[in-house]
């Protein structure tokens, strides 16, 4: 069984009264402790003051754009998991918002124990302890990945990566050479009782092979692909062996 954090230091950015009181107190029935910042501003001061485990931002904020105060929090705090909270149902402001920093989103009006299930996702430290195993990084061709360390280096050079973009590399690498479905990688990665869209997924995946990319260019070596497996899942290859 997988562990769950417990207790979590959250950050809720929320602007409606009714809406942001709900939300604190439903999440510290939990027994997270929550700060409520009402405006983008605060929030950003909130950030600058103290860290925090989990950061729930409103998009539709009254000062700042909630993607901007997420582009901030995310260069202020690169390790925080940040879950936007939307009223926009265009699929652009959610990719817009994913790459601008959020690890997931939730298209209001949504359930309070669909909110809990993915904090609670988002939250745990399982699957990195599993991937550790021996200690030993993961290594294909020229990526290692350091699970227990949560490093990640291509030709030696260190690539910077966001928390859930490091544990779903993490998974591919692991299974390196295997079709992994959508399910599996939803499962292993977030949660196996995710309520969400594996949207999340295809623009975890897009940043990595961005990421990965630009430090093969570093680095001059060729970083694995992640090949897409139309109706299944991905597959992070491995190199081609060398002849002799």
């Amino acid at each position: 069984m997988r562990s769950v954090k417990g207790m979590a230091e959250l950050l809720l950015v929320e602007d409606d009264p009714v809406i942001g009181s709900a939300l604190r107190d439903s999440l510290g029935s939990y027994g997270h402790r929550v700060r409520w910042a009402r405006t983008g501003t605060q929030a950003l001061q909130y950030v600058a003051e103290a860290r925090a485990d989990l950061v729930l931002v409103d998009l539709g904020l009254p000062d700042l754009d909630g993607i901007e105060v997420t582009r901030r929090i995310r260069e202020a705090q690169p390790d925080v998991v940040i879950v936007v909270l939307t009223a926009r149902r265009e699929e652009i402001d959610v990719v817009v918002a994913l790459d601008a920093g959020a690890d997931d989103y939730l298209t209001k009006p949504f359930r309070l124990a669909e909110l809990q299930a993915r904090l609670r996702a988002h939250l745990r430290r399982g699957l990195a302890r599993e991937l550790a195993g021996d200690g030993r990084p993961l290594a294909v061709g020229p990526l290692e990945v350091d699970v227990a360390a949560r490093r990640c280096r291509l030709g030696g050079s260190e690539v910077e990566l966001r928390p859930k973009e490091f544990d779903l590399l993490a998974r591919l690498c692991a299974g390196a050479g295997e079709a992994l479905s959508r399910e599996t990688l939803m499962a292993d990665v977030w949660d196996e009782h995710w309520f969400g869209s594996s949207k999340t997924l295809d623009v975890h995946v897009g940043a990595l092979r961005r990421r990965l990319a630009a430090a093969a260019v570093a680095a001059s070596c060729e970083p694995p692909a992640i090949a897409t497996l139309r109706g299944h899942g991905y597959r992070l290859e491995r190199p081609e062996p060398t002849g002799t």
